[in-house]
């Protein structure tokens, strides 16, 4: 009998997940809960999303792995339920997921712990913040310190802006509860880079560095989304900078949160700067990057599984994972009006023409079925991952493919590697 997995999320994240693990002869069968219609080609779909009921299903299809996408239920304790009800679960507890629930949690372990970070202050009062603000001067960042689906963290490059972004997010609630504490933050220059890891509670396995662009416009310009395309490897991230990240971030991390109590199994994403020979950590994430996921699965030539297994069950000693040499890289396209208010039930043309291409894949996110048609149903709604010899070459045939599809307004950036492009030799 094979392995019975269910599958928590339905956006590209989990359509990349559920496509790798679907790979693995280790499985029988997957479910995933509520998942989309690129899951259905790889799982059994259910419609639930709701705590008790995930708990009930678990146990009724007596899964053997339970593995948990996004970051909202993570942070809700769904992963403690599932332990409690005897399932193996690749996701970190809720008093772990808490290092991306709340950035002043986050920033606090780290200064207790001497961590390299951006000096900072939490606040819950916007009068409070922004005489922290005047007294900083200007860039400086602002960010809410509850979950704001990758959207809270507000870079001001002038004090007016820095004004602005306290008003938004503590007098005028637009992200909601996520704002009842703002986290103010020195401004970090250099390059940005991901580097997420397997961690099993004690042991750091990294995985290939990647790198995503946040803004919607060409050029990094307009306000920050979840990530409007990512690519790997980031050359931002050679060897020598990884091991250091592992040695000097991530693993005194995971020391940290065990000797605190809560110790962390699963994936830990790490949101990196790079200034020269400096390094800090921006930000952590407790699950896969969407969409940095999606171009690190397709170049993971190992079976997954059993690193989602030896993290839920505190066993990666001595495992490596096999990476494909090649780059990939994952254009996002997204719904006209993305990140703000967008349209929903577009139909999406040429989804089949886009399949047909040589190492592509087409992932999907905010899509649904209405009437036998793949419609728009999300700001993110698909994920057009390609792989290459170089990030030149995985950019050319990402772009090919995306080409291919259509529906009204759809808008994606030109320019998604434009970075590690302009750093390759010209073929």
């Amino acid at each position: 009998m094979g392995m019975r997995i269910l599958l928590i999320g339905g956006g590209g994240r989990e359509h990349a997940l559920a496509w790798k693990i679907a790979q693995s002869p280790l499985v029988e069968k997957i479910w995933c809960a509520p998942g989309n219609p690129g899951i259905e080609a790889h799982a059994e779909c259910v419609p639930i999303q709701a705590m008790e009921t995930l708990v009930a299903f678990a146990r009724e299809k007596q899964i053997d792995l339970a593995v948990i996408g996004p970051e909202a239920p993570l942070t809700l304790g769904l992963s403690d339920r599932l332990r409690e009800a005897g399932l193996a679960v690749f996701g970190p507890s809720q008093a772990a997921a808490a290092l991306e629930g709340s950035k002043s949690f986050m920033k606090d372990l780290l200064a207790r712990h001497g961590i390299a970070t951006a000096a900072y202050q939490s606040f819950t009062d916007a009068e409070a913040a922004w005489a922290y603000v005047l007294t900083q001067g200007a860039p400086i960042v602002v960010k809410t310190s509850g979950l704001a689906a990758g959207k809270g963290a507000i870079v001001c490059q002038t004090l007016e802006e820095a004004r602005s972004a306290i008003e938004r997010i503590m007098i005028q609630r637009e992200f909601g509860s996520a704002g009842d504490t703002v986290v103010v933050e020195g401004f970090l220059r250099g390059e940005e880079a991901s580097l997420l890891a397997f961690v099993d509670g004690e042991r750091v396995l990294p995985l290939a560095g990647a790198q995503d662009h946040k803004a919607i416009f060409d050029g990094d310009a307009g306000p920050n989304t979840g990530g409007m395309g990512a690519y790997s490897p980031a050359p931002a991230l050679t060897q020598a900078m990884v091991n250091r990240a592992v040695e000097e971030i991530i693993l005194p991390t995971v020391r940290a949160m065990a000797s605190e109590g809560a110790p962390y199994r699963g994936i830990l994403y790490a949101g990196l700067m790079i200034d020269g020979e400096d390094l800090q950590i921006l930000e952590y994430n407790v699950r896969f990057g969407d969409p940095e996921c999606q171009p690190l699965l397709m170049r993971m030539r190992s079976d997954i599984v059993p690193f989602l297994l030896a993290c839920a069950n505190g066993s990666l000693a001595g495992m490596a994972i096999d990476w494909d040499p090649r780059a990939a890289l994952c254009v996002v396209m997204a719904a006209q009006g993305y990140p703000g208010d967008y349209p929903k039930g577009d139909p999406i043309h040429g989804l089949a023409a886009a399949a047909r291409h040589e190492d592509t894949m087409v992932f999907h996110a905010g899509t649904r079925l209405q009437d036998q048609q793949v419609v728009t149903a999300g700001g993110r709604v698909l994920g057009i991952t390609a792989l290459g010899d170089g990030v030149a070459e995985a950019q050319r045939r990402a772009y090919a493919a995306l080409q291919e599809i259509s529906w009204p307004g759809a808008q994606f950036r030109r320019d998604i590697g434009y970075r590690a492009v302009a750093r390759e030799p010209s073929a």
